[in-house]
């Protein structure tokens, strides 16, 4: 197990469950040299790596409270979760791959820095592959699930879950988007064991019993996706309604948008600045909530529309429904975990 320092009972809590799932095992541990706290650039204050036959196991330390009660919940410690990490380790790799911690410390990050926590079913677009170093991989996207070898926990500070991101395809995240991320997990466990994320894996939805299983539980279910956040959204009114779109969201939402409202559901779409809802109506109705939020309920000739006009191409688009609505689509800005342009959509 990692040295817990002295004075971290949060530390100890944890150690005390690997111990449980990996007894007598002493783990390769990654500490940071200088803590968070103190003005490091790393959140997590650690990271221990267990070495199993066909992958690699990583847990955090430093989403939850390990040292001191600091936070004003009693229930929960610090964030509530841990992240973990189970990794293909390929024969004869003999040490854990660097880029798995890193990606771990910039997912952390993305919580301390945003103050947007994770849970189960939240899903991530990394906007390219997972590791720089295997660019052919397929995996670029990731879900987060509760370790399925890691219960909830109780430590001296609150709560603690251990949450599992598993490294998914483009196809399968845009099947989150569509149906429900726990429910396409389930299907996807006989292929994926543990939810051990291989970089060499093809994409699953191709799979005839997979792509069969989405087809089915789009149909009955509809999408679980309530709202989805699009740096490049907006929108404005003067003689009309014009609602703006980054290229690379709109393909998403256009997803989303059908398996939502045919179904008697709305999508909140988050901007930096403003907001859109989009909800199912007999009628076209635009209402301005407040001067931050929109909303539009949208009768099904409008809807089919909308989602026809939402393409990665930029340009102005008007419905034939809705002569008042125009959908304009602007280029998107792909920036890699460094916030460098890599790529631009539309």
């Amino acid at each position: 197990m990692a040295d817990a320092e002295d004075g971290a009972p949060g530390w100890e809590a944890i150690d005390r469950a690997l111990q449980q799932l990996y007894p007598g095992v002493v783990p390769k541990h990654y500490g940071t040299l200088v803590k968070w706290s103190l003005g490091g650039p790393d959140p997590l204050d650690g990271i221990s790596v267990y070495r199993r036959d066909d992958h690699w196991h990583f847990v955090s330390y430093g989403m939850s409270e390990l040292y001191a009660k600091e936070s004003d919940d009693p229930e929960e410690s610090g964030w509530g979760f841990e992240l973990t990490l189970r990794l293909a380790r390929p024969q004869p790799q003999s040490e854990p791959p660097v880029w798995a911690l890193a990606l771990l410390q910039n997912l952390a990050r993305y919580v301390f820095d945003s103050g947007n926590s994770f849970a189960a079913g939240h899903h991530v677009d990394l906007n390219g592959p997972i590791s720089l170093t295997e660019p052919q991989t397929a995996i670029r996207a990731v879900v987060f699930t509760e370790d399925p070898e890691l219960p909830l926990i109780d430590t001296p500070h609150g709560r603690l879950r251990f949450l599992q991101l598993v490294g998914i395809t483009l196809e399968e995240y845009a099947a989150i988007e569509r149906w429900d991320a726990a429910q396409l997990l389930q299907v996807l466990a006989t292929h994926l064991p543990l939810f051990v994320t291989d970089l060499a894996r093809a994409d699953l939805t191709a799979e005839p019993s997979v792509a069969a299983a989405i087809a089915e539980g789009v149909r009955r279910d509809g999408s679980s996706t309530g709202s989805l956040f699009v740096q490049e959204s907006g929108w404005q009114t003067g003689t009309g309604t014009t609602l703006t779109f980054g290229a690379k969201a709109a393909e998403g939402i256009a997803r989303v948008l059908p398996a939502r409202l045919s179904f008697g559901r709305g999508l909140l779409i988050d901007g930096p600045d403003r907001s859109i809802e989009l909800l199912p109506g007999d009628r076209l109705a635009i209402t301005h909530r407040d001067r931050d939020l929109l909303e539009l309920q949208l009768p099904a000739p409008v809807l089919d529309e909308l989602a026809a006009a939402l393409r990665p191409v930029a340009g102005t688009y008007r419905l034939p429904s809705a002569p008042g609505l125009t959908v304009e689509i602007v280029k998107s800005q792909i920036r890699d975990r460094d916030g460098n342009i890599v790529a631009e959509v539309g």
